[in-house]
C-alpha cells in the first residue's frame, strides 16, 4: 500500500512517503480501506516528538478514521466487504474490569490509532472489529472523519466527567479547533443557557456563533476572565472546557464559580500552571482531567448526526499525498474546523442508505 509514517522525529521531512507493507489484520480484527482521515495536533506530536514520551516507531499517524470494511481478520464474521464504516479512534483491549464498565479510556492497555499504532495516513488499517460503526447516514466519509476523536473527546469532557446539566453556563476555549467546535454542538445539545467561547480570528469568533455560542470573545483584544465575570454578574461560569494549559488554565479559575469544574484534556501551550489552592476549596470547585471517551459514548453520539442536531466541521480537504502541507496548515491554527485528507476517489461521497 501507499502511505506515510515516521520512523524518526523531526520537522516535515520525518513524515515519509512510500510502499508500506499491507497490513494483516489480527485475530478481531479487520482491514479497512481508507477514504478519508482527518488531522488533529496529536499527529503534529507524533512527528516531533514529545519530550519524556516514546512512540512506537516507525509509525503510520492518523487517529481519525473512515473508510470501507476491506478483508476480515480470523474469527470475525461482518461486516460484509464493501461496508462504509467509520472508525472509533481509541482501543484497548475489551476485557479488563475498566473495559467491562464502559470506561475504556481507564484499560491499561489503551491507547489511540495513529499514537500507539499504525493509522489512516494509509490507503489500508487495521482495527478491531469493536471500533467499527456504521458511517451515519447521510454524510460523506470525509465528514464521518471529522467525528471521532474530537466529538468523543468533547463529549466525555461535558457529559461524563463536567457533568454538564441544562441551564448550565459554559466557556469553551480555542474555539476554532476540532475539540472545541464538537464542545459548543455538545454544550448547546445538553441545553447549557450560556456558552461563552474565545478565539483568535473573527472568522473563528462567527462560526462558533453559528455552531451555537452565545456570547463570543476575542482573547487577543480582551481579558477573557474578566470578560466572562462581567458577562454573568462576577458569578462566574459553571464549567470551563480547556484544552490550552498554561496561563490560560490559570485565567479560566478565575472564571468559575462557586461548585465550578475545570476540564482538561490538553495542554497545547504549556504543561504546568499555578492554582490558588484556598479559592478551590473555599468555593468548592474541581479541576477534571480527561481523555477521549468509551466506545458505548461514539455509538450514542452517532445518532445525533443522522439526525442532523450534531454536525462535523470541515474547514478543508487535501489528497493524502498533501499531508505533510496539511500538517503545516494545522500549525498555523488558521483555519476553523477540521482538515481531512482523502484517499483516491469517493472522500465526498455520500453512501447509498442502508437496508432497514
Amino acid at each position: 500500500m501507499l502511505g506515510y509514517r515516521v520512523a524518526r522525529h523531526g520537522g516535515p521531512e520525518a513524515l515519509e512517503w512510500g510502499e508500506l507493507p499491507d497490513p494483516v489484520p489480527a485475530a478481531g480484527e479487520l482491514l479497512v480501506a481508507v477514504r478519508a482521515c482527518a488531522l488533529n495536533r496529536l499527529d503534529l506530536w507524533v512527528r516531533e516528538g514529545v519530550p519524556g514520551h516514546r512512540f512506537p516507531l516507525p509509525l503510520v499517524p492518523g487517529s481519525e478514521i473512515a473508510g470501507d470494511v476491506a478483508a476480515l481478520g480470523p474469527g470475525v464474521d461482518g461486516p460484509p466487504v464493501g461496508t462504509p464504516v467509520l472508525v472509533g479512534s481509541g482501543v484497548s483491549c475489551g476485557l479488563c474490569p475498566a473495559c467491562a464498565a464502559g470506561r475504556d479510556p481507564l484499560c491499561p492497555d489503551y491507547g489511540i490509532l495513529g499514537e500507539d499504532r499504525d493509522g489512516g495516513y494509509a490507503e489500508l488499517v487495521a482495527v478491531p472489529r469493536r471500533n467499527l460503526f456504521e458511517l451515519p447516514r447521510g454524510l460523506s466519509y470525509a465528514e464521518a472523519a471529522a467525528i471521532p476523536l474530537v466529538f468523543l473527546t468533547a463529549w466525555h469532557m461535558l457529559a461524563e466527567r463536567a457533568r454538564l446539566a441544562m441551564h448550565e453556563e459554559v466557556l469553551i476555549h480555542a474555539a476554532g479547533s476540532g475539540v472545541s467546535t464538537a464542545a459548543i454542538q455538545i454544550a448547546r445539545l445538553l441545553g447549557a443557557r450560556r456558552i461563552f467561547a474565545t478565539a483568535g480570528s473573527a472568522e473563528k469568533l462567527r462560526r462558533a456563533r453559528e455552531l451555537g455560542a452565545t456570547d463570543t470573545i476575542p482573547y487577543r483584544e480582551v481579558d477573557f476572565a474578566r470578560a466572562v465575570r462581567e458577562a454573568t454578574g462576577k458569578r462566574g461560569v459553571d464549567v470551563v472546557l480547556d484544552h490550552v494549559g498554561g496561563e490560560t488554565f490559570e485565567q479560566s479559575l478565575r472564571c468559575l464559580a462557586r461548585g465550578g469544574r475545570i476540564v482538561l484534556c490538553g495542554a497545547t501551550a504549556a504543561p504546568e500552571a499555578r492554582v490558588n489552592l484556598r479559592a478551590l476549596f473555599f468555593k468548592s470547585q474541581s479541576i477534571l482531567g480527561s481523555t477521549m471517551g468509551s466506545n458505548a459514548e461514539l455509538a450514542r453520539l452517532l445518532a445525533w448526526f443522522e439526525r442532523g442536531q450534531l454536525v462535523p466541521v470541515v474547514a478543508r480537504t487535501c489528497p493524502l499525498e498533501e499531508a505533510a502541507a496539511a500538517q503545516a496548515l494545522l500549525a498555523t491554527r488558521e483555519l476553523a474546523g477540521k482538515i481531512v485528507l482523502t484517499v483516491g476517489e469517493g472522500a465526498h461521497e455520500v453512501p447509498r442508505p442502508r437496508e432497514a
